[in-house]
């Protein structure tokens, strides 16, 4: 009976560890490496803009 009660309280600590620290930390991640990709995407634009206009002069 004690096996099924820690197994079952291990479980649980288990689901609260992963919901409460792995997936807001990865959801984080994500955020991270979309700001990121956007702010290379304007970089990328920018420079190719002012590339295409120099070339022009």
């Amino acid at each position: 009976m004690s096996r099924v009660v820690m197994l079952v309280l291990g479980t649980l600590l288990g689901l609260f560890v992963v919901f409460n620290f792995v997936v807001p930390m990865l959801v984080g991640l994500v955020k991270l490496a979309l700001i990121v990709g956007v702010v290379a995407l304007l970089v990328f634009i920018a420079v190719t803009v002012v590339g295409k206009s120099s070339k022009l002069r």
